[in-house]
C-alpha cells in the first residue's frame, strides 16, 4: 500500500497538530513562545498581551465584549488559533466556558518582556495599505523586521558576539529607553505604542509626544499593577533592563528610594488583612456603651473602640450574639 504524507500548511500548522503534551514539552522554550506568538493574527496577538498577567480564567462571554459585533468573525478565528497551539486552554463548567493562558507560555512571556524583549508590534492599519508604501517606508518597515537584541541582560562573551553580529548588519541592537529620577518621574524615550501600554501597567502615563512618554510612578499605578499580578521584583526588573544608555552605566541604573518604596508598597498590601465586620453607634448612654465594649472585649468579638463617640466594632460572625446582648439589656 503506498504511502501518504500529509504536509502541513506551515510550521506552525504543524506545530498545533502536535499532541499537547509534545507541544507543552516546546513551551519550555521561551524562543519557541516568542515564535508562536508572533504567528498569530493581530487580534489573537493582543488577547495575548492583555491576558499576560491575568491568572484566572476569563469568561468567553466576557471576552466577546472585547471586541465589536462586526469583528465577531475575527474574534472567533483568534480563539481558536489560541486553542490550537494550546496558548489559551478552554475550561467547562456546565455551560459556562472560560479561557485560561497556559502556564508554561505565560510566565516564559513574561519573563521575557521584563528581561527586555521585544514583542511584535500592530500591524499597518488596512486604510494605510491601500497605497504603495515610499522608499523611505519601505526601509523603515525593514528595519523593524529585524530582531532586536537587548545587551543588558547577557555575559560579556555574549555581548561581544551580539556587537559583532551587529557591525555585520545581521541583527539590530536595542537601546535602553527608560529613565527613573528620584522624585517618582519617569521618562520613556520612545516612539512604540507597545512601550507606552507595558509602561501604563505600573506607572501613570500623563503624556506622550512623538519621541517620549512621560509620567509618574505612584502609589495608586503599583498597587493596580499589584492587582493584576505583576510583583514588585518584576517592575524594578524591568526598569533595570530597559534603562535608557545614559544611566545604565550609575549604580542603581534605578534610584533606591524609588525601588525601596515599590517594595515597601508590595509589603504593605500583602500585610493588610481583610475582616468582615459590624459597626455600633448612636448608642443611648454610656452605661450601655461601656457594657458593649465590656462583652465583646471579653469574648474576643471587639476589634476596636471609640469612647470619646461612642462607637465600637466587632467581628462581622458575631453580630447575631451582640444583637442578642443589646435585647437583653434593654
Amino acid at each position: 500500500m503506498p504511502q501518504v504524507m500529509v504536509v502541513a500548511r506551515n510550521f506552525m500548522d504543524m506545530v498545533a497538530a502536535l499532541p499537547r503534551e509534545k507541544l507543552l514539552t516546546l513551551y519550555d522554550s521561551v524562543f519557541i513562545c516568542e515564535a508562536v506568538l508572533r504567528s498569530l493574527p493581530p487580534l489573537a496577538k493582543k488577547y495575548v498581551l492583555q491576558m499576560l498577567y491575568v491568572s484566572a480564567p476569563v469568561a468567553a462571554s466576557a471576552m466577546e465584549e472585547w471586541v465589536l459585533d462586526e469583528y465577531a468573525t475575527k474574534h472567533k478565528v483568534a480563539i481558536d488559533r489560541l486553542i490550537q497551539l494550546r496558548v489559551f486552554d478552554e475550561e467547562r463548567n456546565g455551560r459556562k466556558v472560560s479561557y485560561k493562558m497556559n502556564d508554561k507560555f505565560q510566565k516564559n512571556m513574561q519573563n521575557y518582556l521584563v528581561k527586555g524583549g521585544s514583542l511584535p508590534s500592530d500591524p499597518l492599519q488596512p486604510n494605510v495599505t491601500g497605497r504603495l508604501p515610499t522608499l523611505a517606508e519601505l526601509e523603515d518597515y525593514a528595519l523593524e523586521q529585524w530582531e532586536a537584541y537587548s545587551l543588558t541582560p547577557l555575559s560579556p562573551v555574549k555581548r561581544s558576539a551580539i556587537k559583532d553580529l551587529a557591525s555585520l548588519g545581521l541583527v539590530k541592537l536595542q537601546q535602553g529607553f527608560v529613565v527613573v529620577e528620584t522624585n517618582f518621574r519617569m521618562y520613556a524615550y520612545s516612539t512604540s505604542k507597545l512601550h507606552c501600554e507595558i509602561l501604563r501597567l505600573f506607572s501613570r502615563v500623563e503624556y506622550q509626544l512623538p519621541n517620549l512618554i512621560a509620567g509618574a510612578i505612584t502609589k495608586e499605578s503599583i498597587y493596580g499593577a499589584f492587582e493584576n499580578g505583576i510583583t514588585a521584583e518584576q517592575i524594578i526588573s524591568f526598569l533595570q533592563q530597559n534603562a535608557h544608555p545614559r544611566v545604565a552605566d550609575k549604580i542603581p541604573t534605578v534610584p533606591e528610594n524609588v525601588t525601596d518604596q515599590i517594595r515597601l508598597w508590595e509589603t504593605d498590601r500583602n500585610r493588610v488583612e481583610m475582616v468582615p465586620s459590624h459597626l455600633y453607634e448612636d448608642f443611648p448612654s454610656r452605661e450601655l456603651f461601656e457594657q458593649c465594649c465590656d462583652h465583646a472585649r471579653d469574648n474576643g468579638y471587639l476589634l476596636w473602640e471609640d469612647p470619646k463617640k461612642m462607637r465600637l466594632i466587632v467581628r462581622g460572625e458575631f453580630h447575631p450574639e451582640m444583637r442578642e446582648f443589646l435585647r437583653r439589656q434593654r
